[in-house]
């Protein structure tokens, strides 16, 4: 199983020092970390009540760099471990410009790029955005076509709120061959099985139970085999299942111990949220150390 980092508490973590950030991107490299995800908000509006995984982790004036850019300063620094965002809050950006962006980020990092995509949650980051919130479902659908269309063959046609524009062609293209790995932050229901078997390459659950986790596969491998697709070679990256200590902290060492029925539930990576493990930037590098170790193991 793979370990994957995803980036949290920049704000007491690292000051919101995003150089430091690239730091520690460097070292989770170096140690043997498998990936390093980076989560999406492009604004905070103020009913976090209505986030819907129970209360807000973190405060209102947490900083959320945007992903891509910070995914880009970490690839001038890395050379192995893959880079993700989770999730991406992919109809928030016109498609022509994700899919621009997306192949070139993938280019600069030789081919380590996953894109970890959903709608979010607040209505507040619509307001301004590319489409309105009640069409966020078909705005993603599309918008992932036409990423899909652009980091195909040339010329190529791309639809977007019913208008097709056709003979577009748009380099670079992404270096990992058929375009950047799309894996879905979405619910484990009959349809979102269908959109992950025409679209996606892996499912990003939001509960990290294995239980939950062998039973939305058991609706997503049909969807998969149904389109023709392999279900072996579809990946599911999960939250590692907290163990808590006695000073209710998250106990890494007895978290670790839960990996082998997280894999064998069909997680292929499991995720650790920084800011889970780490109160202080101290705690940084043991943590990164021991997940390096395990990764290795």
């Amino acid at each position: 199983m793979k370990l994957s980092v995803t980036l949290s508490g920049v704000g007491f973590l690292f000051g919101g020092d995003l150089r430091a950030v690239v730091e520690m991107a460097r070292a989770a490299d170096d140690l043997g970390i498998d990936q390093l995800v980076v989560p999406d908000h492009v604004v905070m509006g103020p009913h976090t009540e209505h986030y819907p995984y129970g209360r807000f982790p973190l405060p209102a004036d947490e900083p959320w760099p945007e992903p891509l850019t910070l995914l880009a300063a970490v690839a001038a620094t890395t050379h192995r471990m893959r880079l993700g965002t989770g999730i991406l809050i992919a109809p928030l950006r016109p498609p022509l410009l994700l899919a621009k962006t997306a192949a070139t980020l993938d280019a600069l990092c030789a081919g380590r790029l996953d894109l970890g995509v959903g709608v979010g949650w607040q209505r507040e980051e619509f307001v301004a955005g590319v489409a309105p919130f009640e069409e966020r479902w078909r705005s993603l659908d599309e918008g992932l076509r036409a990423c899909r269309a652009l980091w195909g063959s040339d010329p190529s046609a791309v639809t977007w709120r019913g208008v097709e524009t056709r003979e577009l062609r748009a380099f670079p293209k992404p270096v990992q061959a058929g375009g950047v790995p799309l894996w879905f932050g979405v619910a484990a229901t009959e349809r979102q099985a269908r959109r992950m078997a025409e679209l996606g390459e892996g499912w990003m659950p939001m509960d990290g139970d294995p239980k939950e986790i062998a039973a939305g596969l058991e609706t997503i491998r049909p969807a998969l085999v149904a389109a023709g697709r392999d279900p072996d070679a579809f990946g599911v990256r999960a939250h590692a299942p907290l163990v808590m200590g006695d000073d209710r902290r998250p106990d890494l060492e007895a978290t670790l111990r839960g990996l082998p029925a997280l894999a064998e539930a069909g997680a292929t990576v499991a995720s650790f949220a920084l800011a889970a493990f780490c109160r202080s930037p101290d705690e940084i590098r043991p943590f990164l150390e021991r997940l390096g170790r395990e990764a290795s193991a």
